[in-house]
Order: structure tokens, then C-alpha cells, then sequence
């Protein structure tokens, strides 16, 4: 009869840490040669010291071999770092506010990355600033990870729940949610500043009241000398706002 000996589980620790290690050795070396790719502007890379992708991407845990769900991807500056990283043994899909990477999928420049259509009403109610979301449905599902950077200020607190209730339901038992928004002081309400700001304390409660467990926060965007007064997009703060960075899993 096989003994589970204290040495045969050093060996299994062993082993796995070996095998995430060179895990992440090849998901560095894919993403730092995509960081040097034509397919991103020059623009795109002076970013890069900044918002930090592979040590960010690393601590959400992503693997080259992963179902992969990003939303609101904007321009696409994470998208374009994803898409060639996922393009062999994973997959990208794109969802809400798609305008400017449909097109680079339909040319080709994003290949392998799937537009996703959602179903539900996206609208901004009359005299606020942040969306709605009402019956919100992401035709997609068994996703092993879903990210978001900088979108949960551009939503009201139902259309958030929405949103994160919707990523729970898509992810798989396991399934990673990484979230990146700039960061508001704690308690503090709305004002013209701060808009654009979240309580990182808020957020943590708002996902796990739909089901999530808190993994992890990263300080790798903490920046001490952001006073957590302004807009973040006054020139004095843009590219230097304090960013929370946390990791949630769907048990």
C-alpha cells in the first residue's frame, strides 16, 4: 500500500512550484515580446512602466492556457497583450464596450479573440454619470478567469452588482475575477473629484456579497504621494493615480 510520507509531499510541493514557475517564465517571455510588437503604438508602450502588465497579469494568476473574459476593454491596451499571449493554448473573449476592438479583430490584427454580444439594456440614467445595466447576460461560460481595469467607477451600484453577479455566474468553480480601479478614500461620498474614485473597501463587499471570496490584494500600484483628492484626470494626476489592485475566486 503506498505511504503519503512527509518526502513525498516536499517532492509534490516541489514539483508544482517547478512547474508554475516555468509557467510563468514562458507567460513572461510571451508577454514581454508582445510588449515590443508592432500591433501596439508607441503611445501604448511608454505606458508600460507604469501600469506594470506582467507583474499585474502575474498576480492575477493567468496562465497561456486559460478561457479568458475581458470586460470594457476600451482601446484595447490590455487586449492587445492578451490576444497573442492566449492565441495558441487559450482564449480571449471581449464583452461591453467592444466599438474599438471589433475592428482589429475583423482585420486580423487580433485573431483568436472572440466579440462577444451581450444581452440586457447599457444606459446612462438622466443626470448621472455612471451606467445601468439592466437584465445583463454574457453569452459565454466554464471562463477560467475575468478582468476589468479602471471600469467599475463607470457603473452605479446596481449595474455593478449586475456586472459581478454575471461574472460569477460565467466563471467556473475556481474561475479568477481581477479587478484594477483607482482608489477613493474609505466612507468618502461622490463629489466632482472623486467620481471616477472607488472605496476598495466597498468593492471587496460588493463582490463577495454575490458569492466571490477575497484571494488577495497587490500593492503594485499603491502610490503614496497621490493624495486621493483630485480627478484622476487632471494633468497634475493622470498616469500617477493610486490603483487598487485585488483578486476574487468563485468558490
Amino acid at each position: 500500500m503506498f505511504q503519503f510520507t512527509s518526502r513525498t509531499l516536499q517532492c509534490l510541493i516541489g514539483a508544482t512550484l517547478l512547474l508554475s514557475g516555468a509557467a510563468h517564465a514562458d507567460l513572461r517571455a510571451s508577454l514581454e515580446a508582445t510588449m515590443a510588437s508592432d500591433i501596439r503604438t508607441p503611445e501604448e508602450r511608454a505606458r508600460d512602466a507604469q501600469r506594470k502588465p506582467v507583474e499585474t497579469l502575474g498576480f492575477f494568476g493567468l496562465r497561456e492556457d486559460m478561457r479568458v473574459l475581458e470586460l470594457l476593454p476600451g482601446g484595447g491596451w490590455y487586449t492587445k497583450l492578451l490576444a497573442p499571449a492566449l492565441a495558441e493554448r487559450g482564449r480571449l473573449y471581449v464583452a461591453i464596450g467592444t466599438q474599438t476592438i471589433a475592428p482589429l479583430v475583423a482585420d486580423g490584427t487580433l485573431p483568436g479573440v472572440e466579440v462577444v454580444e451581450i444581452e440586457g439594456a447599457m444606459a446612462r440614467p438622466e443626470g448621472q454619470r455612471r451606467f445601468q445595466i439592466d437584465g445583463l447576460r454574457i453569452p459565454v461560460d466554464n471562463i477560467d478567469m475575468a478582468l476589468t481595469f479602471r471600469n467599475l467607477h463607470n457603473f452605479t451600484e446596481e449595474g455593478r452588482r449586475q456586472l459581478n453577479s454575471e461574472v460569477f455566474r460565467v466563471l467556473k468553480k475556481g474561475g479568477l475575477y481581477g479587478v484594477k480601479d483607482h482608489t477613493r478614500r474609505h466612507m468618502q461620498p461622490d463629489d466632482n473629484e472623486n467620481w471616477r474614485r472607488m472605496d476598495p473597501v466597498q468593492m471587496i463587499k460588493e463582490i463577495e456579497s454575490v458569492g466571490f471570496e477575497f484571494v488577495d490584494y497587490s500593492t503594485l500600484h499603491y502610490t503614496p504621494d497621490d493624495e486621493l483628492r483630485y480627478e484622476v484626470g487632471r494633468r497634475t494626476v493622470t498616469n500617477n493615480s493610486d490603483r487598487f489592485t485585488l483578486l476574487f475566486r468563485k468558490p
